[in-house]
């Protein structure tokens, strides 16, 4: 880890001004991923910007109309035990409250967790230089690749680590972005990148933007549930995860959401597993098309094809819980 300085932002305006001054600086809000990249030589910056001393920007409050308004430096386990969270979306409650630990929850924030960068062991080795650090090979393509994706691949193939992105793709939430131009609201569906698009990066931030806020709109109408699968029940990683947003009338799905976490180098929405829902009744005959569709096209590598089936069952289990 490199010799660097601590400066305490005290607002927005103010953090991206210290971060200019001196090029390469990385702004910190619970700094897991931070000092993770740190003590990996990853990022070897001359200033770590705190944004945790910016008022104002934990604060979780609910709207008349019922959007959720969820400030960045909220963290994992104030989101999961939020009152309001946990009564109108669920699935957002649960994802932050099973993600890594109790001790990390409680420093981790939603904001970081939505914008750390992937977990793969080639981009986290110092000694290779891949495609996210500006190389030109991904080497999970003929290496290990056990934990990779199944689809959105190519040319890299990490998967997007964020269990918090999952559950707000599918609630359509939007992201508030704060730069040197002014603000700019970025619906959570169109904020993070394929590598085909860049493979250095995993969002739209431009230089000098940082996450402000979280906006949920409200999910009266809707049922909703995450669940996801690890290899261990304490502190992991998840293998797939799975947010599923329902609009049932009638006793009739008029409206589906599927969104799925860790199978791709995105949240990925599941379009044909949606479509398998919409005008059927929820139960076991729904869930197990659903399940089936959400793997169509689905192009394991050489060591992950486990996911496919493991995405197809929790995609019907999740369905299930609905019903």
């Amino acid at each position: 880890m490199n010799r660097f300085e601590l400066v305490r932002a005290q607002t927005t305006a103010q953090a991206r001004d210290l971060a200019a001054e001196k090029p390469g600086s990385v702004l910190k809000a619970g700094g897991i991923d931070v000092l993770d990249r740190l003590k990996e030589h990853l990022i070897e910056p001359p200033r770590l910007v705190d944004l945790k001393t910016i008022p104002g920007l934990a604060q979780i409050s609910v709207d008349k109309d019922g959007t959720l308004k969820i400030g960045a430096l909220a963290t994992l386990a104030q989101v999961a035990g939020h009152a309001a969270v946990r009564a109108s979306h669920p699935a957002l409650a649960r994802a932050c409250g099973e993600a890594a630990s109790p001790q990390v929850r409680n420093v981790a924030t939603i904001g970081g967790n939505l914008l750390q960068r992937p977990r793969c062991w080639y981009y986290r080795l110092e000694s290779y230089k891949c495609l996210k650090k500006g190389g030109d090979v991904c080497f999970a393509i003929a290496g290990e690749n056990r934990y990779h994706v199944i689809f959105g691949g190519g040319p890299a193939f990490a998967p997007h680590p964020s269990s918090a992105a999952v559950p707000l793709v599918a609630y359509g939430a939007s992201f508030v972005l704060d730069g040197p131009k002014g603000g700019r609201v970025v619906p959570a569906a169109d904020f993070f990148l394929l590598p085909a698009q860049d493979p250095t990066r995993e969002n739209v931030l431009e230089p000098g933007e940082l996450l402000k806020e979280i906006r949920v709109p409200s999910a009266a109408g809707w049922k909703s549930a995450y669940y996801e699968v690890r290899e261990r029940a304490a502190f992991d990683w998840p293998l797939v995860s799975a947010a599923i947003a329902l609009k049932v009338s009638g006793g009739v799905v008029r409206d589906a959401r599927v969104v799925l976490g860790q199978v791709a180098t995105i949240p990925w929405r599941s379009a044909a597993a949606e479509k398998a829902l919409v005008g059927q009744a929820v139960g076991a005959t729904s869930a197990e098309a659903a399940g089936k569709a959400a793997v169509e096209g689905a192009q394991p590598m050489s060591d992950n094809g486990y996911k496919v089936d493991l995405t197809a069952t929790l995609v019907r289990r999740t369905v299930a819980s609905l019903a």
